[in-house]
């Protein structure tokens, strides 16, 4: 075997001793092949905790800026209730009724800090808010992905640090998941700090790992979502019942169990201290005593005959297989076949893991390393086994994934050197070989491309919903209110400013446009409604029927937005009329249509839908007007390749086929509108 292989450690490491001083070289030939020994066991390059995390927060920064809002779930339960909280109005859904409570204002109210500073720096516009809040989830990424990537370096081994960098950096699904406002991102966070903490081995001197890795999970479980702390499982098994690196006897076995189960115990205690906080906030924010958690596996692992999470759909069983290969592309088999390789190795090359081989009294390190490989198979058996899915519910092991898969290349990495040796019976020249790198770098290399391009088709094919809420706010409405060359401060109606003023202070007075009473609908694009963040203060947002006949998300209690807090308890504890858990529809929910200022909808021109409830407004001329429409990708009309992966080049996009996703302007009522604009400006 090379003898620059660096073994996986699970020992405690002993100080280091102070390096022998180099000798001087007998000749010069003894001198450059002590410098080339020197070079070939050179460790590849490990950035540090610090650097890791610029690197990690640069693209995950870039990622808060453009990637997609990919689930309804997110808008409506968590930027829409923070919307509430800082500015006044949003949407609630019946997870947020006093009645049900399902979901944790606590979590919300995490995010509020930054939202509201951008009022200092930006005045009172919303979008910057909106971009401030993912980027605290960015930095929260960064934080938890750099610090158990330094696990994985000083505690496993090096290579499989790098290895399990670059995936987590490059992947399409942490690409996702970093910046996602969701419960299971947060998890995601929390589980990644509590399994830094796992990679050391268990032992009765290290209370360390026991207390903050325990913390971790339940901060999780407690403030995201409960079912994550099945995550924890094998962590706890190996707390309990494994010797780690104690040495145990037959004469200490009942006093070592003893401290086990008392450390465990005492940590679940101080853990669950957490509950203290959070269950006090949902309590104030709700009205009465409310434990969220438990509401949500109450609702979810109790349910009776018409309730329950099965009434929002159900997929198969190869939901998440398809889902995963999407996001992680060859990164998702090479996780999964991490204990099959494991098996391997400890039969070819059984001290890939260590020098020790036998263990009489210790725990040998192929058992723990599959108590570190378990979570991933653990997760993905109890999530498939639900019949209610979505790609958020994987989230929280995102990063094991890339752990796992990383493993299996450190491991396979080592076949290859022990097939070397053995084919030129020369150590040396393994040492010097480029092939084992080559190996690994065409892996990682093989899974970033796969991954920029699924990150790519996100931009590419879907962006469009953003787009158009963005044409809203950054040309029609200052179209509107610009008529006679005029445009305004914010919050200061009786200031204008002339066409020489207004690239100093190009801002729109949100208070103009309440006074217009602007009034935007959506039909069947109300799933990929993006929050109120991107639409402008003054324009109100409702529904129009269309052949979606579940339930929708009312409005909350309107509060001004300067009141703070404790006008928005008041509208959070109120119990709003026509929500109902059992996913039947609210007519009054709806408005008519022909009040509508503005409509957002989908056409496919090349197979058009039509119905009673979804006309084709998109080509009714009489009454709509085209303000934009930016394409979205007909994915059931297109190449099953092309859709799922972006390449560049005319000849790629041959197989595809696009809509129209528009913004509507009501000819009538936009004209009304103007013509009073007009008239308050002479």
């Amino acid at each position: 075997m090379s003898s620059n292989v660096q073994t996986i450690r699970f020992a405690r490491l002993k100080p280091k001793q102070p390096a022998p001083a180099p000798t001087k070289p007998k000749n010069r030939h003894a001198g450059i092949l002590q410098d080339q020994l020197r070079r070939s066991q050179k460790a590849p390059w490990c950035p540090s905790f610090s650097v890791a995390f610029r690197i990690f927060l640069l693209i995950r920064v870039a990622g808060a800026m453009y990637s997609n809002i990919q689930d309804c779930d997110e808008v409506f339960n968590f930027w829409e209730p923070l919307h509430y909280l800082d500015r006044g109005y949003g949407f609630q859904t019946w997870e947020t009724s006093p009645i049900y409570a399902i979901r944790s204002w606590a979590y919300v109210l995490l995010h509020l800090f930054p939202s509201k500073f951008t009022i200092f720096l930006a005045g009172p516009e919303k979008r910057p808010a909106f971009f401030a809040v993912r980027v605290l989830l960015a930095v929260m990424s960064s934080v938890s992905e750099a610090y158990v990537y330094r696990a994985a370096v000083d505690k496993i081994n090096y290579r499989m640090g790098r290895y399990m960098l670059f995936m987590m950096l490059l992947s399409a699904g942490m690409w996702t998941a970093s910046t996602a406002f969701l419960p299971s991102t947060f998890a995601m966070y929390a589980n990644a700090i509590a399994f830094a903490h796992v990679m050391e081995p268990t032992s009765n001197t290290n209370l360390r790992r026991t207390l903050f890795a325990t913390l971790a999970f339940a901060t999780g479980a407690i403030v995201g979502w409960p079912f994550s702390i099945a995550v924890a499982i094998p962590f706890v098994l190996e707390e309990l019942f494994m010797y780690g690196v104690d040495k145990v006897t037959s004469e200490n076995r009942i006093s070592w169990v003893f401290a086990r189960w008392m450390r465990m115990l005492m940590c679940t205690a101080i853990a669950a201290l957490v509950f203290v906080p959070v269950t006090a906030l949902d309590t104030v924010f709700y009205g009465k005593l409310t434990i969220v958690p438990w509401n949500i596996i109450k609702y979810n692992v109790f349910p009776d005959e018409k309730h329950g999470p099965n009434l929002y759909g159900t997929e198969p069983a190869s939901f998440y297989l398809h889902n995963l290969i999407l996001n992680f592309n060859v990164i998702l088999p090479l996780a999964f076949a991490s204990i099959p390789a494991l098996a391997i190795t400890y039969v070819v090359n059984r001290k890939r893991l260590g020098e020790r081989t036998i263990y009489v009294d210790q725990t040998s390190p192929y058992r723990l390393m599959v108590m570190r490989l378990a979570p991933v198979y653990l997760w993905t058996a109890i999530m498939t086994m639900q019949p209610h899915k979505e790609e958020r519910f994987m989230f929280p092991i995102y990063p094991l994934i890339c752990f796992n898969a990383a493993v299996t290349v450190y491991l396979m990495r080592g076949w290859l050197e022990t097939a070397f040796v053995a084919m030129t019976q020369s150590p040396y020249r393994a040492s010097r070989s480029a092939l084992f790198s080559r190996f690994t770098l065409s892996i990682l290399t093989t899974a970033s491309i796969l991954s920029f391009s699924r990150v790519m088709t996100q931009w590419k094919y879907y962006h469009a919903p953003l787009s158009v809420y963005h044409h809203l706010e950054a040309n029609e409405i200052p179209r509107i209110l610009n008529t006679t060359g005029l445009v305004y401060l914010p919050y200061a109606t009786d200031k204008e400013l002339s066409l020489d003023e207004q690239d100093e202070q190009p801002r729109i007075d949100p208070a103009l446009i309440h006074k217009l009473g602007l009034h935007l609908c959506i039909g069947k694009e109300w799933y990929r409604f993006p929050g109120h963040y991107l639409v402008p203060d003054g324009v109100r947002v409702d529904w129009i029927k269309s052949e979606f006949d579940g339930m929708l998300p009312t409005h909350f209690k309107e509060t001004p937005w300067q009141w703070g807090l404790p006008a928005r308890v008041q509208g959070t504890r109120a119990i709003p009329a026509g929500l109902n858990d059992l996913n039947e529809e609210a007519p009054e929910l709806y408005v008519d249509v022909a009040s509508c200022d503005y409509l957002v909808d989908l056409d496919f021109p090349l197979h058009p839908v039509e119905s009673v409830h979804e006309p084709r407004y998109v080509i009714d001329d009489l009454i709509w007007d085209r303000v934009a429409c930016f394409p979205f990708l007909d994915a059931r009309h297109s190449s099953t390749l092309t859709r799922i992966l972006w390449m560049p080049g005319a000849h790629w996009q041959e197989s595809n086929e696009y809509g129209d996703y528009c913004l509507l302007r009501n000819r009538e009522n936009v004209k009304r509108i103007e013509e009073k604009v007009m008239q308050s400006q002479r």
